[in-house]
């Protein structure tokens, strides 16, 4: 689905139509070990899952963007996080790939010994992580970092979804990413507090598009809430 002129939705990424580039935000690798560690039984199935579904995004894509988060511990690399993060550079293979930080990323360049920047343009994109906000100018900016998700209601249930959102931030088209890990659904953006400050706004007007067995334009956030 498209969300904007030369932008579609490809499952849980972004793609650049002209660049063949893929975008992919908040894999947090190593989620499921740090839940089992605090005693959260969850299988560790959602990392192999999502590869299953990062390879069937790579058609036509030269280009595969990380837009932060690749790990989850601060600190630090668990048994996971090496074997995830390499099975994912296999996965990767033959593409370029270009990293851009996020607030989990503090040791990844000394331990993968990779570049990473603090943030990518291409064109008139501006690809950042999203848990500061930059002083560069675009006419779209993608983030990710707020994992967005949406809870629809029916009766006293709610059932969260991973979303994209599409709005504005001052003269720039905003697009916000759901995370691309599967063990979690998000933030609920109607009912919970924001992280990133590019979404600490009224998101009335943002559109959202839901992620189940395919994407949904589902409108704008003010008529869900």
């Amino acid at each position: 689905m498209l969300i904007h002129d030369n932008i579609e939705i490809r499952d849980l990424g972004l793609y650049l139509i002209k660049e063949k580039t893929l975008i992919i935000s908040d894999i947090h690798i190593g989620f499921e070990e740090a839940l089992n560690r605090q005693g959260v039984l969850i299988p560790r199935v959602y990392l192999r899952e999502f590869f299953e579904r990062l390879q069937k995004m790579l058609d036509n894509v030269d280009t595969v963007v990380l837009n932060g988060d690749i790990k989850h511990e601060f600190a630090g690399m668990s048994s996971s996080e090496w074997q995830g993060t390499d099975e994912l550079f296999r996965v990767l293979e033959g593409k370029n790939i270009i990293i851009i930080k996020g607030n989990h990323d503090p040791i990844l360049p000394f331990v993968l010994k990779v570049k990473i920047l603090p943030f990518l343009k291409i064109g008139n994109v501006l690809i950042a992580h999203g848990d500061t906000i930059l002083e560069e100018e675009a006419k779209v900016i993608i983030i990710g970092h707020e994992h967005c998700a949406i809870g629809l209601k029916e009766g006293v249930r709610i059932e969260k979804f991973k979303c994209f959102l599409k709005g504005k931030y001052k003269k720039s088209i905003l697009l916000a990413m759901p995370s691309s890990n599967l063990a979690t659904e998000g933030t609920d953006v109607l009912r919970s507090e924001r992280i990133s400050p590019y979404l600490k706004q009224n998101l009335g007007n943002f559109e959202v598009f839901i992620l189940s067995d395919k994407v949904y334009a589902f409108g704008k956030v003010k008529k869900l809430q």
